[in-house]
């Protein structure tokens, strides 16, 4: 009765997950609390409080501090679980008692309630010492007397939290202390610097910076040159002795360093006592190959090597690399800062002196041109030559002088002198220098230049340099409008406007305009020549007079240049002012020049010496002196036309395709590689060679022209034999290229057509054993039945079958006769529309046997057309039975006779199963035909359209076919010439040469082919015809001439002697009563007519004879 009543009450301790099994399971009786029947109230609902919670929590009781915790709690204890149910709360945790100890002592002796939040605190929970975090409380439990029965313990592990913000830090601080490093060494200095702040995550750290060694840029945790951290590390030293640098640097991954004191001894670094026994090395790369450094960091040993740790190490390793590649940029960059302006020194230097050294050699080039033009002994060609060559020694004497120039002010050797100045004076004198060349290319010019109220210091020469560059730069990109040159005075200065209406300048480009050899891409103008040292050099000048040049600009409305100068002296350095002026030399001249040079000429065609066709060449070229050196070489051997630009070139080439292509790269509108592009992207002009002219030397340049399509790249300057060598030999080149590429088209084609032959013979020996098969059915039966009836219908069989065969075989010859030209219109004057109605009417019969609905639609008018009323019914039938062919049971066929602006229009459209696409361009070719299994089941031989073709042609039209598809119709369409006014009728057929008619009732046939002449003759003998055979040449003749025949039947292929001798000799043997010759043969094309008539034959009958057509010439 006892033992019931005590697991009664055991009862209450019901649920509470894992811990609740193990607070049921344990024998209490043992512990300070008892068996659990003993336990007061207080304590059973505080446990049944503490297991019902989610929340980790912990609580003591009685002063013996027994913890019982639960599901929530029991991970913080570790490896402690579950020997601490139950234990001594001090006991179990007497590793961080000296932090939670007094709270907890407090909490026990007054009920004073502890909170805390983030507390450190060091736990020996997992076999080591481990730094941890946490937020908790002490809480009374009072028992049933009203004292304090236990501590209640919820509590909150944060060391996560605070750890990532901790780390988060590090890696704030290490940003902070990089941001400002110029190199990598002080980039890795400081990061060690910022590092030595946070030894709780980082024991030590150490940044090695790799060159042939590695040398230690930056340390914390350790002293450097200690045996952990020693000063250098040479990579090829064996890696179990120092840290494994070479292989990070080898397979630039990171490699975890385990058991530091094999290695180096005891490692201790603050705040711990523990030796350090792991560390990390990580590759420290900038985006190149090789690793710039390597960064070694410690592992603390309070804390395990977790995911979350090692991602912070990751974070680390990224931090240093992109404080490193951000030094490195900056050590790159100033390195380049550094050698450009080296670079810069050294080409205002050359410049300088190569302008000193030009100006020797064009001074003695330019004399002696100047003092031949001035004589009277050259010639107009010559004087032509000279004067091209004076004008530009001036064009690159003013190019060396604004080099000089420029590298003088940059070195600040410019002997500026200062003189007071009639500025408008000598503006409006400078301006009017480019009148000319302004009304020449159709411009406005206006110059407003009133007298000022005094007079202004500047240097005369740099201020003509001014205006001249101002002035040519409007010209240059003016090519409509207006452009204006005006000088006022506002208050204390001057102002010089240049505003023209031209191109404008983007809103991008202009604060680069007056940079130094910058020149704007893809900008219309008159010429891309040019240096971009003009407009730099205005602002240099001008600076110099303490002046400003400022610039306006609305893209495709104008530009205006303002330049401002101070009136007065003072702000001129005493020594350059002076009081009088100096004598000058104008430096107008090679400015105007050079910019009438720009205005296009017109497109200059030069032809060689008639010596028959030549090739022509297309030549383009912005410079209007070197366009008309390069005709001229070039016109010796071939026709030249030469234009100014790309675009112009393009217009030339799509008039008249040229056999070559020679164009500047820099020219207006279109440059060189733009007209390149463009002729590259057109099939019509895809395979045009191009050769490029370029100043541009160097095996890029030359690889750039040829990666983008050019047949040669020919670098300035040039000599003449060069350019005729090379346009020579691309031209050779393209001509084999072309034969080549004819070659291998006409091996395609022959490879087709011997395709379409074969396909051919194929389906010809299917169609010709059709009509075999009923016809040797035929003999079999007549071999058999006797009776009247069936002999009649073996009868029409056969005669069926055999013009089925004899059709095949006209249609063969039509064909030949057709490609070759060979056949002849009988033309007179038809009405189209009344031949397709009888024609339509004809064929009805067959239409609606095959159950198709034909409709026709022809004019009411005549459509009147002058052709041979045969070969029309071939083209007509050929298309409607086409259409009867390919169009299913059901479906229809329209066919339409109309007028239209001097053509005949014949349609045939139907509903069958259509054409594909890739099959229409071929679709007339003699044996083209769609699916083979289509065309077997439809019958033919491919022959009819390519047939309609030929005869089209022959009648002066066209036919076309279209189709939406398979399965959606088809239309062929002929279109003739219409005859719009009467025309003569053709001349009809000439009659037969006979001599006097008789009645022919004696019949000679020479034949060889047995079968033939034998059948024949029974054929002829059934009419009442007395008929004798022949089976060679000789016997036929000596047949005639023993018989006398009525009418002779005569192959031409004979043994002995030709059908044609026999003619002759018969004809010469009867020379008063001359019989009626009939050639028999299986060529049936106009030259064997005319062959047979030639010989004396009368008749031409193609092989096998109609009896229809016999017939009627014995009526005769």
């Amino acid at each position: 009765m006892a033992t019931e009543t005590q697991n009664r009450a055991k009862e209450w301790l019901v649920g509470g997950g894992r811990m609740g099994e193990l607070i049921r399971s344990m024998d209490w009786s043992n512990t300070p609390l008892g068996d659990r029947v003993s336990w007061p109230p207080s304590l059973r609902t505080t446990i049944n409080l503490c297991l019902a919670s989610n929340f980790p929590i912990c609580f003591t009781w009685g002063p013996n501090r027994v913890q019982i915790y639960n599901d929530g709690y029991w991970p913080i204890c570790g490896e402690k679980h579950p020997t601490s149910m139950g234990q001594d709360y001090r006991e179990c945790w007497a590793s961080p008692w000296p932090v939670v100890g007094p709270g907890f002592e407090r909490c026990m002796a007054t009920g004073e309630t502890t909170f805390v939040t983030d507390t450190r605190m060091f736990l020996d929970r997992n076999g080591y010492v481990e730094e941890t975090f946490f937020t908790y409380s002490f809480s009374p439990i009072r028992d049933e007397a009203g004292g304090i029965g236990g501590i209640f313990h919820p509590v909150t592990e944060t060391t996560h939290l605070v750890l990532a913000e901790r780390r988060l830090s590090a890696l704030r601080a290490l940003a902070a202390a990089t941001a400002d490093s110029r190199t990598v060494h002080d980039a890795l200095a400081q990061a060690a610097v910022a590092l030595a702040e946070y030894q709780l995550d980082l024991p030590f750290v150490l940044l090695y910076r790799l060159n042939s060694v590695a040398h230690l840029a930056g340390a914390s945790g350790l002293m450097p040159g200690t045996l952990g951290a020693p000063e250098t590390i040479d990579l090829s030293q064996h890696a179990d002795k120092t840290w494994p640098l070479e292989s990070v640097v080898q397979n630039g991954r990171p490699v975890l360093v385990n058991e530091i004191g094999g290695r180096f001894g005891p490692l201790v670094c603050q705040p711990y006592a523990e030796p350090i026994q792991q560390a990390l090395v990580f590759p420290i790369s900038a985006g190149g190959a090789r690793p710039l450094a390597v960064m070694v960091a410690g592992v603390s040993t309070r804390r395990a090597l977790d995911d979350a740790y090692r991602q912070f190490y990751d974070l680390l390793a990224a931090a240093v690399t992109t404080a490193v590649a951000t030094a490195r940029a900056y050590e790159e960059e100033r390195r380049r800062a550094e050698e450009l302006a080296e670079l810069d020194r050294a080409k205002t230097a050359f410049f300088s002196n190569v302008s000193h050294e030009f100006r020797t050699p064009l001074t003695l080039m330019l004399g002696p041109l100047e003092d031949t033009l001035a004589g009277r002994t050259l010639d107009g060609s010559d004087r032509e030559h000279v004067t091209v060559a004076h004008r530009n020694g001036l064009r690159l004497l003013k190019l060396v002088n604004a080099l000089l120039d420029f590298s003088r002010i940059e070195a600040g050797r410019v002997e500026a002198a200062f003189e007071p100045t009639d500025l408008a004076a000598l503006t409006v004198d400078l301006a009017s220098t480019f009148r000319s060349a302004m009304e020449k290319a159709g411009l406005t010019f206006d110059v407003d230049c009133p007298p000022l109220s005094e007079l202004v210091f500047v240097d005369p020469d740099m201020w003509e340099k001014v205006v001249l560059n101002l002035l040519s730069n409007a010209f240059k990109f003016t090519l409509t409008g207006r452009v204006t040159v005006g000088l006022r005075s506002t208050g204390g200065a001057v102002e010089l406007t240049v505003e023209d209406t031209g191109v404008g300048i983007p809103a991008a480009e202009i604060g680069r305009v007056f940079e130094r050899f910058h020149r704007i891409e893809g900008a219309d103008g008159r010429t891309h020549e040019g240096t971009g040292i003009g407009l730099a050099l205005v602002k240099e000048l001008v600076k110099l007079h303490g002046g400003t040049v400022t610039v306006e600009s609305e893209p495709g409305s104008g530009t205006k240049f303002t330049v401002t100068l101070l009136f007065g002296r003072e702000h001129f350095p005493p020594g350059h002012v002076c009081a009088e002026g100096r004598s000058r030399t104008s430096l107008a001249s090679p400015f105007v020049e050079e910019a009438l040079r720009w205005l296009p000429g017109e497109h200059v065609v030069q032809d060689a010496p008639n010596e028959g066709p030549l090739a022509r060449i297309v030549l383009a070229d912005d410079n209007a002196d070197m366009r008309e050196y390069v005709a001229r070489l070039l016109s010796v051997r071939y026709e030249v036309t030469a234009v100014a630009d790309g675009e112009a070139a393009l217009a030339a080439i799509h008039r008249s395709p040229p056999e070559l292509v020679l164009s500047d790269v820099m020219m207006p509108r279109l440059d060189g590689f733009g007209l390149l592009a463009r002729l590259r992207a057109d099939p019509r002009t895809a395979s045009v060679p191009v050769v490029i002219l370029s100043a541009r030397a160097g095996e890029e340049a030359k690889v750039e022209g040829l990666d983008a399509g050019a047949d040669d790249y020919l670098v300035k300057p040039f000599s003449g034999k060069e350019l005729l060598a090379r346009v020579r030999a691309t031209l050779e080149t393209a001509r084999l290229r072309q034969d080549s590429a004819h070659r291998e088209q006409r091996e395609r084609s022959l490879k087709e057509e011997a395709s379409r032959k074969d396909a051919f013979i194929a389906m010809l020996a299917h169609e010709l054993r059709n009509p075999l098969g009923p016809i040797r059915n035929a003999v079999q039966l007549l071999g058999v039945q006797r009776d009247t009836a069936t002999a009649e219908r073996v009868r029409e069989m056969i005669e069926r079958q055999v013009g089925h065969m004899a059709r095949i075989v006209d249609d063969l010859l039509d064909v030949s006769r057709v490609a070759r030209k060979k056949v002849e219109l009988r033309r007179e004057r038809l009405d189209l529309a009344q031949l397709v109605f009888l024609i339509a009417g004809d064929e009805a019969a067959a239409f609606e046997k095959a159950g198709l609905k034909i409709e026709l639609t022809v004019s009411e008018l005549p459509v009147w057309v002058s052709g041979d009323r045969t070969r029309l019914t071939q083209i007509v039938t050929n298309l409607l039975g086409n259409a009867l062919k390919f169009t299913d049971r059901g479906g229809k066929v329209t066919v339409t006779v109309r007028g239209d602006s001097g053509e005949a229009v014949l349609s045939v459209a139907d509903t069958g199963v259509g054409i594909e696409a890739d099959l229409l361009p071929h679709l007339f070719t003699a044996f083209t035909q769609a699916d083979k299994t289509l065309a077997r089941t439809r019958g033919g031989l491919g022959l009819g359209l390519s047939m309609v073709k030929g005869l089209v042609e022959l009648h002066g039209g066209t036919v076309g076919a279209a189709s939406d598809g398979p399965g959606r119709g088809s239309i062929f369409t002929a279109r003739l010439p219409r005859l719009d006014e009467p025309a003569a009728l053709a001349a009809g057929r000439p009659p037969i040469s006979r001599g006097a008619e008789v009645r022919p009732a004696r019949v000679l046939i020479v034949e060889d082919n047995r079968d033939a002449a034998e059948s024949l003759q029974m054929l002829l003998e059934i009419s009442g015809c007395e008929v004798r055979v022949a089976y060679t040449g000789p016997d036929g003749v000596a047949a005639a001439k023993a018989m006398s025949p009525d009418l002779v039947l005569c192959d031409i292929g004979l043994p002995g002697i030709s059908g044609y001798e026999v003619a002759r000799q018969i004809r010469a043997e009867f020379h008063g009563r001359n019989p009626v010759l009939v050639a028999l043969t299986g060529y049936g094309g106009d030259d064997d007519r005319a062959k047979a008539k030639a010989a004396g034959f009368d008749e031409h009958f193609t092989k096998p004879v109609d009896p229809a057509a016999l017939g009627s010439l014995i009526a005769t």
